[in-house]
């Protein structure tokens, strides 16, 4: 089991075609083929924010008809699945530029997009243990004592992290540091939360390296645990990024 696993991309289409280049893939047929039989990594978040949305749709899509990539759901995409369902969701923390992206298709074209991103959806499992138990996928991460579960718990944590109800000055949601706490076998690889560079706690790999607020966008190669990553072309908006004590 060879995989590549990219952090949260968030409509930063050009970042994902140099870093999967960076990494040895090919684009035959507008997708990323490695040569060496290594596959894809997708810790959810692939839409709202960034640029090219739609892309980073189709050819995740594609990569998973041809079972070449492994993909996860973020809160991003769970918002962005509701939305398509017709739910009440507010168009907004990103979501709106996807939607523009939409609005300037065609019927046709929106129709497709939505039956491609909601298949995707559907098809995916809450979070992915794969190599024998040995690697675990999950959005925002997953204690040790969740794993093997799938309820409501177990989804808001992988969705959105350790929450604790309260909110940061912007906005966003104070979340406890789960992954000191994290003593489990497998590795955890997860993203959500953008750090300046991947964060290695335990067996624990954050690498949502703020690819849509100017950082990069990081892949994690496994079983190598490397990382590589490329800059982004995005405005950096410093407040946006996570520090830790460690």
């Amino acid at each position: 089991m060879k995989i590549d696993i990219i952090g949260d991309i968030h409509g930063c289409y050009d970042e994902f075609v140099r870093l999967v280049t960076a990494l040895g893939y090919k684009f035959e047929n507008e997708i990323p083929i490695h040569p060496g039989n290594r596959i894809l990594g997708f810790v959810g978040d692939l839409t709202d924010r960034g640029p090219q949305s739609l892309k980073v749709i189709e050819t995740v899509w594609k990569l998973r008809k041809k079972n070449l990539a492994y993909y996860v759901p973020g809160n991003h995409c769970n918002k962005l699945y509701r939305y398509f369902l017709g739910r009440n969701v507010q168009i907004s923390h990103g979501l709106e530029t996807t939607v523009a992206e939409l609005k300037a298709c065609t019927r046709k074209e929106e129709n497709h997009y939505k039956k491609m991103f909601m298949q995707l959806y559907e098809e995916a499992p809450l979070y992915q243990i794969i190599d024998e138990n040995k690697l675990i996928i999950a959005h925002a991460g997953i204690r040790e004592d969740y794993i093997g579960l799938s309820n409501k718990s177990v989804k808001t944590f992988v969705l959105y992290g350790d929450i604790t109800g309260e909110k940061h000055e912007d906005g966003s949601p104070v979340r406890r540091d789960w992954a000191k706490n994290y003593f489990g076998d497998a590795w955890i690889v997860y993203g959500h939360t953008p750090v300046k560079k991947p964060r290695f706690v335990g067996k624990t790999v954050n690498i949502d390296t703020g690819a849509v607020f100017g950082g990069k966008l990081t892949a994690l190669r496994y079983p190598e645990m490397e990382t590589v990553s490329v800059d982004s072309t995005m405005p950096y908006v410093e407040e946006k990024f996570r520090s830790f004590d460690n």
